[in-house]
């Protein structure tokens, strides 16, 4: 019997039931302000940031000024990720940053010290009847926390928001025993140092058993507009392109 199966963890479907205790409206705001600040560390092992700047921004970076969106930005590590390395190659680019949970967004503009970042309190649906359109279209570990009605929105929103030749990515967790067992073993030795007194090992681990397989995800996106792709390590991508007017 596996360790998670000793735990009772089941990880055969999504536990699509059980809360991550960041998302709760009365989280400790100290853990939670720990947590955001420590997104950027955990997310550039774990996110594949870099794989998708280099494969979906970069390209589309060359013709030009570029707009990115992040959506579900939570506290703005990746926004700012982005911002930094087009800013760095000397790229004209506006990125935005939005979400629907204002600390999030208070958060992470008092962390933008330089100012790259244009950041809303703000929905997909609320970007699209503003007629906003982006080249690109991100987002990180926004997938599992959605029902799958808001995944359909969401997915509409971000083939709405995606102009003309660009694309849109959602990168989340894939569901295994092998994430489970990694993350459980790459966090329990920090949990009482790095990770102290935030939500990242318990939600995370949370996350894990919220996230989608390949199958489940691919059986809950349009075929027809969208693709999922494997990353790595224990990533899945969602993909989808802007057709070319």
């Amino acid at each position: 019997m596996s360790a998670e199966r000793r735990r009772g963890v089941d990880l055969r479907r999504r536990a699509v039931d059980l809360p991550e205790r960041m998302d709760a409206d009365d989280a400790d705001p100290e853990m939670l302000a720990r947590t955001y600040a420590r997104f950027e560390q955990v997310n550039a092992i774990l996110s594949g940031r870099s794989g998708v700047h280099r494969r979906e921004i970069d390209p589309r970076a060359r013709h030009g000024r570029i707009r990115v969106l992040d959506i579900g930005c939570g506290g703005g590590d990746i926004a700012r990720y982005v911002a930094r390395r087009l800013r760095r190659d000397g790229i004209r680019a506006e990125v935005v940053g939005a979400d629907i949970d204002p600390r999030a967004v208070r958060w992470a503009s008092d962390a933008d010290d330089d100012g790259l970042v244009r950041w809303r309190c703000a929905s997909s649906a609320q970007l699209v009847s503003e007629g906003e359109q982006f080249d690109v279209v991100l987002s990180n570990h926004v997938l599992h926390h959605l029902t799958s009605a808001q995944l359909a929105d969401l997915l509409d929103d971000s083939a709405r928001l995606t102009a003309p030749g660009g694309i849109a990515v959602h990168s989340d967790i894939a569901r295994s025993r092998t994430a489970y067992a990694l993350f459980d073993a790459l966090t329990r030795p920090i949990a009482g140092t790095l990770l102290k007194n935030s939500f990242i090992r318990e939600d995370g681990l949370i996350s894990i058993r919220r996230s989608y397989t390949a199958a489940e995800l691919a059986a809950e996106a349009p075929p027809s507009q969208w693709r999922v792709q494997r990353g790595f390590p224990s990533r899945l991508l969602l993909v989808h392109e802007g057709h070319v007017i």
